[in-house]
């Protein structure tokens, strides 16, 4: 196998895989003999690529040796004859399929489609996202869901399973549908981002791997839904978020808050290309939820210094985003911006008044966010309490050093066994977790989740039901 060939295989590999199934699914109906024929197709292409050099069009290659592969398999099934009948009748370089009255003729759009189908579970949709869009392996998805091999590759089953017996159709959405169904297909890589970039269960914060291909999915989206200012407006947030992951751990590994973090380790041209995105999502003039939230961004990653940003023109925007989306976790980070633009006391009261209710019980960011505004005051026993208590709820290793770590600030001591000591925190997130549907416009159902599987989760029920709520990242000053 020559370097050359090794290289090119790769680079079609994160190009072609998805456009591959996709055109396999639609030739064969059958999502198990697509991934099986493209897989095969990369694998012949490692070995005759190396021999007889990489061929001009890498991807119509690789197409036509999948598509023999499968009439080749379906040939030595006699119970297939229909279909081989049918596909004998495919020319290897086939004319753009139908177009479903959307206008849109790319299979990859109608992949996405049928993944994210609302019938299908909310983690499933992820994991079916990643498994045909991606190329993950089952081992890979098994892994970003923290779920055993066998439990991933069941979850996948009935989710094709799902697809086959409810006859959910494979194409884009009717134009009356679209915009509900194109939110539903934002909330999953949305999800899909979030849970990469503030991991909610195990030892590491941060998980590139299901950032990255968030992100590589929302450009995707992008390219094939240029008329669609959210699918930008997502891909903004994503990449100013992302721009700033260089600052966000120092290297012990341990979280650094958003105002200490080191701006000389952001991504200026990661920054740049997102307002750019942001920009031309504007010109659109439909704003929305995902452009309002990378707007917020925007006024973070461009901001020289922590001193600098501009907390009232967020505020404004948080305050937008809460008339068009209520929801607690919005009002949460209009407070924190609030407090920030006019003073700890402002803060205080508006979280006062979420305490009040049980919309953000559980949530391990609104004690942690009364902490820090204590501690701002120099009300340090107070402080040490509501940090104890976010120790409590806290998911991810790296968010619980963080947390004892400002508690020791405080100067007061800290137990090392008991509810929030370091005993007590290694079990509990495993056996207790809380998860936040925050309902749009009404109260937030919290329920524990059990088991040792943790999963890519719903930052609300908005969002599972196909509209994304408000995602988990605060603006203000315990924010990764």
């Amino acid at each position: 196998m020559t370097q050359e060939a090794q290289d090119a295989v790769v680079r079609a590999f994160r190009s072609e895989w998805s456009r591959i199934v996709a055109v396999l699914i639609r030739w064969t109906g059958d999502w198990d003999l697509a991934e099986e024929c493209a897989q095969e197709a990369f694998e012949r292409a490692l070995d005759r690529w190396s021999r007889d050099g990489v061929p001009t069009t890498p991807g119509a290659w690789l197409i036509t040796t999948a598509r023999n592969r499968a009439v080749d398999r379906l040939r030595r099934v006699r119970t297939e004859a229909a279909k081989l009948q049918e596909l004998a009748m495919i020319t290897p370089e086939p004319e753009p399929p139908p177009t479903d009255g959307s206008g849109i003729t790319d299979d990859r759009l109608r992949l996405i489609f049928t993944c994210c189908h609302p019938a299908l579970p909310l983690d499933a949709r992820v994991a079916l996202t990643l498994r045909t869009l991606t190329g993950l392996t089952t081992v890979e998805i098994a892994r970003a869901f923290l779920v055993s091999d066998q439990t991933m590759a069941k979850r996948l089953v009935r989710a094709k399973a799902k697809i086959r017996n409810a006859h959910i159709p494979y194409r884009v959405p009717p134009g009356h549908l679209l915009p509900e169904r194109t939110a539903g297909v934002l909330a999953v890589l949305y999800l899909l981002f979030n849970e990469g970039y503030s991991a909610t269960e195990g030892t590491e914060l941060i998980r590139t791997d299901l950032s990255g291909e968030a992100i590589r999915l929302a450009r995707l989206l992008v390219r094939l839904m240029p008329d669609e200012p959210e699918a930008g407006g997502l891909l903004a947030l994503m990449l100013l978020h992302d721009a700033r992951r260089g600052g966000r751990l120092d290297a012990a590994g341990e979280l650094v808050p958003l105002e200490e973090q080191d701006r000389s380790t952001w991504d200026a041209d990661t920054i740049a290309e997102g307002c750019a995105v942001l920009e031309a999502a504007a010109r659109r003039g439909r704003q929305g939820f995902y452009q309002l939230q990378a707007a917020i961004a925007a006024c973070h990653a461009t901001a020289r210094t922590a001193g600098a940003t501009d907390w009232a023109r967020i505020a404004r925007l948080y305050g937008a985003l809460a008339r068009l989306t209520p929801s607690p976790v919005i009002e949460l980070n209009l407070a924190v911006a609030r407090a920030m633009a006019e003073g700890p006391e402002v803060g205080l009261a508006l979280l006062a008044r979420l305490e009040e209710g049980s919309a953000l019980v559980g949530y391990h960011l609104l004690p942690a966010t009364r902490a820090d505004l204590l501690r701002r005051l120099g009300r340090r026993r107070e402080a040490a309490a509501a940090y104890r208590e976010a120790l409590e709820l806290a998911g991810s290793d790296a968010e619980r050093r963080y947390l004892r770590r400002r508690l020791g600030e405080t100067g007061a001591e800290q137990a090392t066994t008991g509810p929030g000591g370091s005993a007590d925190l290694r079990a509990l997130p495993l056996m207790r977790r809380v998860l936040i549907r925050a309902r749009s416009g009404a109260a937030a159902r919290v329920r524990a989740r059990s088991g040792a599987a943790a999963r890519v989760r719903a930052r609300s029920g908005a969002a599972a039901r196909g509209r994304a709520g408000p995602c988990r990242w605060t603006s203000g000053p315990c924010a990764p």
